[in-house]
């Protein structure tokens, strides 16, 4: 076997190879489109290389021709699959190009078989035997064929192609394609040229075409097992982050578990829910059903329903963080309270993914609403106290209007013993006892509020009407007590949102504190002042003060816990339970001694624009 045909024999067994191991890649993942593309070029460099090592043998002009114009066949092959290659490798480069390309050299077969002898010649006139490797090989003698120019052209434009498409990848910062776009240019112009000298030149060489395109072949193939190789690291890479993510998984359901804490996952861009079977306990849903929003927010208390939602659309919107406490009402009937807390998670401003725990809290709210109702009696303890403080004095005041119902009505009694009354002095003194009569049953009404057991009731409040109305109770107290009410309360002030008799019960407690300081005090000297103001932080500010003795310094940061007073007879409730009401209004309560004597209580109210909710 002579060195030319194990030569040849061996790139074609390179080719055949190298398109193989590709076709393989391209069968395991039918995505990888350039593996294919790769292993038709090879296959057709492969074949083109049997045709180049029988032109080389042929021994007549004629066997020669025939055997060039079928050599175009896997030549045209080749050029096909190389220009889609580079389209789809690169992701770049003209597509009327690439069109252009193909077109042309599936053109060009039509003269190659029915004109001439081929495409190259009109005819071959001689075959010259030239040495090479140590053998004669057969070079062509012949007229050349105009009708060649279609193809080079399409070399040509195919030239252009991978130059535009190079272009491109460098100016993407993609080096390696670049050099693999040079390298292909290299060896097609080193391919044209030859092709030009031999042709039109008539230059004796024999055609060696498979040997540079092996070259070719190698550098794609060695570009292409680098994609490879990547692959194969991400994928080991994949599996080790799956199996860590799997012992992360297991071990975050596990912690899950034994603190029994529900987990979800909701994935926003594919809307697909994912929770663990705590959670699915924790709504009442079984471990096949599919989970959507609406079918989640279906299982919420009518009541909290809108409220969840609207805390879960802020945080996609942009807060990012949602944290809520709702009831939510299982299949069997059973409403169980839950808590919730989370955050969504950002790719490129756009909501991604949202994960959050939910955890039971039924067993705390028992608790709170039992300590919530336990505060209601002891405030509602409390409220009656200070009615039985002021006892004397509503007694006094409200005997004012009923003396002065019984003193019209004995003048009534004697206008009517004239057998002509003077109607009009009857309808004055009826008139008087109807005022007298509203003016005691309102005493009656703030007392019976005062001491009735009402649930919180949020609303919105005028500031004045809320002072005057606890005036108008204790009034008669101070004047009892020879001290002196000022007040201080601007008209103009905004609303405050609260429960009425709540915040008179402070702001009760406040001032007859205020007044209980008096004592012993100089009767010049007794004043209790209560005013209001708007600060800066959109709350209300409400003070009392007092010109009494003032609180011992070494005792201010305990007058506000439970069961501590300063009274010989207090309970020391009454400003435990002040500051819990303010609070859960969302304000603060807090006392200091004034620079000229006595005490000074403040407390703020949020404005009712602020929809305080209870």
């Amino acid at each position: 076997m002579s060195l030319i045909t194990i030569v040849w024999s061996m790139v074609a067994s390179c080719c055949f190879t190298l398109a193989a191991i590709n076709l393989l890649v391209w069968i395991r993942n039918r995505t990888a489109w350039a593996n294919l593309l790769f292993s038709l070029t090879a296959v057709s460099l492969a074949v083109f290389t049997f045709f180049e090592l029988a032109m080389m043998s042929a021994g007549t002009p004629t066997e020669f021709g025939v055997v060039m114009r079928w050599a175009h066949v896997p030549l045209l092959a080749w050029l096909f699959s190389l220009t889609w290659f580079v389209r789809i490798y690169f992701g770049a480069g003209r597509l009327w190009l690439a069109w252009s390309v193909c077109s042309l050299r599936t053109l060009s077969l039509v003269p190659n078989f029915l004109t001439g002898a081929n495409l190259n010649y009109m005819r071959v006139t001689g075959v010259h035997r030239l040495p090479f490797l140590g053998e004669l090989v057969s070079t062509p003698q012949g007229i050349p064929n105009p009708w060649m120019i279609i193809g080079q052209v399409s070399i040509l434009l195919l030239i252009a192609f991978v130059a535009d498409a190079s272009v491109t990848v460098w100016r993407r910062g993609d080096r390696r394609k670049v050099f693999l776009g040079a390298t292909i240019e290299f060896f097609l112009v080193l391919g044209l040229g030859q092709t030009m000298l031999l042709f039109w030149l008539n230059i004796q060489s024999p055609i060696i075409f498979s040997l540079p395109s092996l070259g070719m072949l190698a550098v794609m193939g060695y570009e292409l097992s680098l994609d490879v190789l990547r692959a194969s690291q991400l994928v080991r890479q994949l599996q080790a982050s799956d199996a860590q993510l799997r012992e992360s998984t297991s071990s975050m359901t596990l912690a899950a578990e034994a603190t029994n804490f529900g987990i979800w996952i909701r994935y926003l861009d594919r809307n697909e829910i994912w929770a663990n079977e705590v959670w699915r306990s924790l709504f009442g849903f079984s471990i096949t059903e599919r989970l959507n929003i609406d079918y989640i927010l279906q299982r919420v208390h009518p009541e909290d329903r809108e409220a969840v939602r609207q805390t879960w659309t802020k945080a996609i919107d942009g807060e990012g963080k949602y944290e809520s406490e709702y009831r939510v009402v299982r299949p069997d009937g059973q409403m169980r309270w839950l808590a919730s807390r989370g955050s969504v998670e950002f790719d490129d401003c756009v909501p991604a993914v949202s994960r959050g725990v939910t955890f039971d809290i039924t067993d705390r709210k028992k608790v709170e609403l039992e300590t919530d109702r336990l505060r209601q009696e002891i405030a509602h303890v409390d409220r009656v106290s200070m009615m039985g403080q002021l006892a004397s004095a509503l007694a006094h005041e409200i005997n004012q209007p009923l003396g002065a119902i019984l003193r019209n009505a004995e003048a009534a009694e004697i206008f009517l013993r004239d057998p002509s009354p003077d109607l009009v002095e009857i309808r004055a003194i009826l008139a008087d006892i109807r005022k007298d009569d509203q003016r005691a049953g309102h005493v009656i009404d703030r007392m019976r509020r005062m001491l009735m057991r009402n649930k919180l009731d949020s609303q919105a409040l005028e500031v004045t009407e809320l002072v005057s109305d606890v005036v108008a109770m204790v009034r008669a107290d101070a004047v009892a007590r020879q001290s002196q009410l000022e007040i201080d309360v601007p008209e103009c002030l905004p609303r405050v949102c609260g429960d009425r008799v709540q915040l008179q019960q402070v702001l009760l407690n406040l001032i007859l504190n205020g007044m209980d300081s008096l004592n012993g005090a100089n009767r010049d000297n007794r004043l209790v002042r209560l005013s209001a103001r708007l600060d800066e932080a959109r709350t209300i500010e409400i003070t009392v003060s007092d010109t009494g003795q003032g609180i011992p310094a070494e005792k201010l940061h305990q007058i506000f816990d439970p069961f501590f007073t300063t009274k010989t007879n207090g309970m020391g409730m009454g400003l435990p339970i002040s500051r819990t009401i303010i609070e859960a209004h969302r304000g603060r309560l807090w006392a200091e001694n004034r620079s000229g004597g006595g005490a000074v209580f403040r407390f703020t109210l949020p404005v009712a624009d602020g929809r305080i909710s209870l």
